[in-house]
């Protein structure tokens, strides 16, 4: 399958709203976990979270449309307008029948639905949004985001856990390489820090409630690890043929070379012990790239921070890449600003881009006492070295695998 050209990146995340702040915070290894303050969290087990505050300076959205959204599709179009700027595409001179929009997500837009539930319960269906149907649900913000632009193009919204983005952006490629479409908007967009939505992720049983130490909570493969801590956030970047690319002179970020995906089967929401799926998912990616092992220089970690996760994750690389794996720079960056859930992949696979065009391996943090030696983990600040090809990977309930390789323009 050909190879397919990242053109321009959108993040918004706990750690800044932009490639450039975003890049600056993650490379220097601070922390973007906190205590939620949105609203009263003292309760729940765990409630701390990586949170977004500051949406409202991006005034590219009317009073009108905000009134209709939910956060995940506010973001996923911030996301959407700093992508499309940064490839240099005015949306206007393009076929609108000819770009798609490819998004992964797991909740919804709760803190939408939430109020107008409440609202219901209390002054009755008068008191309800007309918006509320079509605000909450996980293909809102592929809906919102092709209105916004008049897309009309082939279009997906990928609902597979923490692996949907990661998914999102194989899809993407894949449709692009049978030349269906010019040009996709592909990542994910995910707003948990919500009454519901806390509360739903808390009683998925995986979450760290290391509450007083909120920075230090998100502790992956660490022995100390208690679980990992929500944030929220989008990713969207936009992906074109190269061909395309190299015709309107765009500034191509990194090639998406391969996408390997598979299921474990064995449980309803822990993935199986062994890795092994995990490794087949691993191999197709490589396999689909035409990369050998020894021609990764970097793996991006999922890192749940639970121990049958993290543990199966490194049985599977330590399969497939055997003694070389402690040459190869390894990290989970996200334990800076918490797992997005559906956006996580997508996050990660910006982060990796990053490192290349720096030539640096973004960091991670909070792994004092490896549980799993014989790695080279990057801790704490981002580490020179020249990313050629990196392989990330992206993992969700009931033993979803997913892993992708990318490769430096």
């Amino acid at each position: 399958m050909d190879r397919i050209a990242v053109t321009g990146i959108g993040v918004v995340a706990p750690s800044g709203i932009g490639k450039r702040q975003f890049w600056a915070n993650i490379k220097s290894g601070r922390s973007f976990i906190k205590e939620i303050t949105r609203f009263d969290a003292s309760l729940y087990p765990s409630h701390i979270a990586g949170q977004i505050d500051e949406l409202e300076k991006y005034g590219m959205l009317s009073e009108r449309l905000l009134k209709k959204i939910d956060a995940f599709s506010h973001m996923a179009l911030i996301a959407s307008e700093l992508a499309l700027q940064d490839a240099g595409i005015d949306i206007k001179n393009e076929d609108p029948n000819l770009v798609g929009i490819f998004l992964g997500n797991a909740i919804g837009g709760w803190l939408y639905a939430e109020t107008e539930l409440r609202d219901m319960y209390i002054e009755g269906r008068e008191g309800v949004s007309p918006y509320m149907a079509s605000a909450w649900f996980p293909a809102a913000p592929q809906g919102q985001v092709s209105i916004y632009y008049g897309i009309k193009g082939f279009s997906k919204t990928i609902v597979a856990d923490r692996a949907g983005s990661l998914m999102a952006l194989g899809y993407a490629r894949k449709v692009l390489s049978k030349n269906k479409l010019n040009m996709i908007l592909a990542g994910g967009t995910e707003a948990p820090v919500t009454p519901y939505s806390l509360l739903c992720c808390n009683t998925y049983g995986m979450l760290s409630k290391n509450n007083v130490h909120p920075q230090s909570a998100y502790r992956p493969f660490d022995k100390k690890r208690d679980g990992f801590v929500i944030g929220e956030g989008a990713g969207i970047v936009v992906m074109e043929g190269v061909e395309r690319a190299k015709s309107r002179k765009a500034s191509i970020l990194a090639y998406i070379s391969g996408y390997g995906t598979s299921c474990d089967g064995v449980d309803r929401i822990q993935p199986a012990s062994d890795g092994k799926e995990l490794a087949r998912a691993i191999r197709i990616a490589l396999t689909d790239a035409k990369a050998s092992p020894e021609q990764i220089d970097y793996i991006s970690l999922d890192g749940l921070a639970v121990n049958i996760w993290d543990e199966s994750e490194l049985k599977a690389v330590k399969e497939v890449f055997g003694a070389r794996l402690k040459d190869i720079p390894v990290s989970c960056p996200k334990s800076m600003f918490g797992n997005l859930l559906g956006a996580s992949g997508a996050i990660d696979m910006i982060t990796t881009i990053l490192g290349m065009e720096h030539g640096m391996v973004a960091p991670m943090i909070n792994l004092d006492e490896p549980a799993s030696n014989g790695l080279n983990y990057v801790l704490n600040h981002a580490k020179p070295h020249n990313i050629g090809k990196a392989l990330i990977i992206s993992r969700g309930r009931g033993g979803i695998n997913s892993a992708l390789v990318i490769e430096k323009a």
